[in-house]
């Protein structure tokens, strides 16, 4: 688990807006770092901060838009508040199906606000957790050898000892240990705990790549 404390990342172009918004979160014992421009946010930006992003739609250099688009082709989907004072339906749905967490139009409640940076919060929380347990995965996968994988696929796969052992030419005592060493590397308690493993193993690339191509 990451210890750090969250961080609201606000960046919007108007000064007043920008500390009105940084004061609100703030009483509420939220950290907040501020940017007047998309630029300012990216060139500083540490993936590593857990957190959400309060961001503006209409900016000086990219929009909110493209920004939200920038952080999901580099694989860092940070949850989103989107704020504008110039929305519309279209930009709402893109911003929605691309994965923020809400689109306030200006003036908006300062309730309204906060929820939804609770809930983005709690987004971000649960997707830290959610890419490390994934990590902690690829790291006892990496560990098997050559070998151990392919008797690990052809378990997924619900083939029995003896028929790893044919198609590898092998003995079927052999194959029976490395079936033992794929579990205890995997830390898999159960052939069924195993397949969801390899589920989840190939699941994650293609989510990586969908959310890319959002």
């Amino acid at each position: 688990m990451n210890p750090r404390a969250p961080v609201v990342f606000i960046v919007d172009d108007d000064d007043s807006v920008r500390e009105g918004l940084a004061r609100l979160l703030s009483s509420t014992g939220l950290a907040v770092e501020t940017f007047p421009t998309a630029w300012a946010f990216l060139d500083a930006r540490r993936d590593d901060i857990p957190g959400c992003l309060v961001l503006d739609v209409r900016l000086p250099d990219l929009s909110g838009l493209e920004v939200q688009q920038r952080l999901l082709e580099a694989d860092v989907p940070r949850p989103i508040v989107f704020i504008t004072g110039h929305g519309d339906i279209p930009m709402s749905v893109r911003a929605m199906k691309a994965g923020a967490v809400e689109f306030l139009t200006k003036p908006f409640r300062a309730e309204d606000l906060l929820r939804a940076v609770r809930e983005a919060l709690a987004q971000d929380e649960i997707a830290r957790e959610e890419a490390q347990r994934r990590a902690e995965l690829r790291r006892r996968y990496e560990s098997l050898s050559a070998r151990e994988r392919e008797v690990m696929a052809g378990v997924v796969a619900g083939r029995l000892n003896k028929q790893i052992a044919a198609d590898f030419g092998t003995r079927e005592a052999t194959v029976k240990e490395q079936r033992a060493q794929v579990m205890q590397k995997m830390q898999a308690t159960s052939v069924a705990e195993l397949v969801r493993f390899a589920a989840e193993l190939e699941e994650a690339p293609r989510r990586g790549a969908a959310s890319r191509r959002t």
